[in-house]
């Protein structure tokens, strides 16, 4: 399994009104990684050809994360099956290696051409691991 790792740093752009990073900005930084994973992974053949769209999102907000904490973001794909892939996202509080986050999003692979959900090929699957 292919992980790919991100370090951010909090900044006032990221906080709600409690001073704690926003749930929105925890979903965005999701979906960045994920984007990012996919494109250091595959060749730009395959991203020409194919994208995914997220079917479900599920998220478990642990422990806040505040102005200027380091976190680390890790992804990798749990699984996948027929045309839909399971990624999980981690973030951690690098200070103190608390969990602050976890994500489970289910995706489905697009076939560019047709727009259409395609089987995940074994092309793919093999980057994934």
């Amino acid at each position: 399994m292919k992980t790919l790792e991100k370090e951010i740093t909090v900044s006032e752009n990221d906080l709600d009104d409690l001073n704690h990073v926003n749930n929105v900005i925890y979903i965005h930084w999701v979906q960045e990684i994920a984007k990012n994973h996919w494109k250091s992974l595959v060749s730009n053949e395959i991203i020409k050809n194919y994208y995914w769209v997220l079917l479900e999102h599920q998220i478990k907000y642990l422990h806040p994360a505040l102005l200027d904490d380091k976190i680390r973001i890790k992804t990798y794909i749990e699984k996948t099956e027929g045309v839909k892939s399971n990624r999980i996202v981690e973030m951690y509080n690098m200070d103190t290696n608390k969990l602050l986050v976890t994500s489970k999003t289910i995706w489905c692979l697009i076939n560019a051409k047709t727009n259409k959900p395609n089987r995940i090929t074994d092309e793919i699957k093999q980057a994934f691991n």
